[in-house]
């Protein structure tokens, strides 16, 4: 492959908007449409995925750095386990491979993901929700604390950054879809943007452990990650322009239906099949979510939500 492929730049960039607008979704899209669309062996999809996050990374994490919403402390545990857990997780693909066929293997553990990062969002959406109720019941602005007032729980941490850093490794998904979800059991009460700010910048050495890892024992191409990057990064900046006027929340709800549906693909599923629990998953979540707003104190619609806190103010 050449240096340049328009139509996986082309790709890149919608990625890239995407992650831009919503922080999420990054390795989780990539990698499936290299596979699907154009045909590229999971492990090559897989490993220039990953090295292309190590371009893309440290961009979101300076601007969380910048405004002083990363929990240091966090990080640094996170990174005991995830730096070694990103390694490993090559290692541990290479290892499966000598008893398997290895894109076999890596197509089975990349749906397996897919569809756990898809509840996995779903389960961020609620535990939001949840906090946001927590905070009108304690008649305060935000049920949320601030970075000093939130101890480390070291050994917990340490086991969701390895586990974070294997999967990353594996199938260059899960550092924010995963982690994140992780983080927000153990640490309830620490504010969303500093949740994310410190999952960015402990992605940053996590993706370049895995990286590394990649190099040596993957399928890195320098022409695939060099088409990925020509779209992604201008996508992201684009993207994220865009969020400072639109918050993205119709994208962040269809990314776990697109999830749920790659996923499933990915694990030998029937397209018919597929595309019933596509949408399933589109109407019946839609209808539940509506539903387990009402029953949170919220309308059933964010657009009535926003409407109110805009007649609120």
């Amino acid at each position: 492959m050449d240096w340049w492929d328009p139509a996986i730049a082309a790709c890149g960039l919608l990625v890239g908007v995407v992650v831009g607008l919503t922080g999420m979704g990054g390795g989780a899209l990539m990698t499936p449409a290299l596979v699907f669309f154009f045909g590229v062996p999971p492990l090559a999809a897989v490993s220039s995925d990953v090295v292309a996050g190590l371009f893309m990374k440290p961009v979101g994490g300076l601007v969380h750095l910048r405004h002083g919403t990363v929990h240091v402390g966090l990080v640094k545990w996170l990174c005991l386990g995830s730096i070694p857990g990103g390694f490993c997780g090559v290692l541990l693909l290479r290892l499966i491979g000598e008893r398997a066929p290895l894109q076999d293997v890596l197509l089975v553990a990349l749906g397996a993901v897919l569809v756990l990062a898809a509840f996995g969002m779903a389960a961020r959406a609620y535990l939001k929700l949840c906090a946001r109720e927590r905070a009108r019941t304690a008649g305060r602005a935000r049920a949320e604390t601030g970075l000093s007032a939130v101890p480390p729980r070291p050994l917990a941490t340490v086991l969701v950054g390895t586990g974070g850093g294997l999967v990353v490794g594996m199938t260059s998904v899960g550092a924010g879809s995963l982690m994140i979800v992780c983080l927000l059991l153990l640490y309830p009460t620490i504010q969303a943007r500093q949740l994310v700010g410190t999952d960015l910048v402990q992605a940053v050495p996590l993706v370049a452990s895995a990286s590394l890892g990649h190099l040596l024992f993957g399928e890195f191409t320098l022409g695939l990650t060099g088409s990925i990057l020509a779209g992604a990064l201008p996508g992201v900046w684009l993207g994220a322009r865009v969020s400072s006027r639109s918050p993205g929340s119709l994208v962040r709800r269809t990314l776990p239906v697109i999830l749920l549906a790659s996923g499933a693909k990915l694990l030998g599923v029937p397209t018919t099949v597929v595309l019933v629990i596509g949408v399933s998953a589109a109407v019946g979540g839609a209808a539940g979510w509506a539903w387990v707003r009402v029953r949170h104190g919220e309308p059933p619609f964010v657009f009535q939500h926003r409407r109110r806190l805009r007649g609120a103010a």
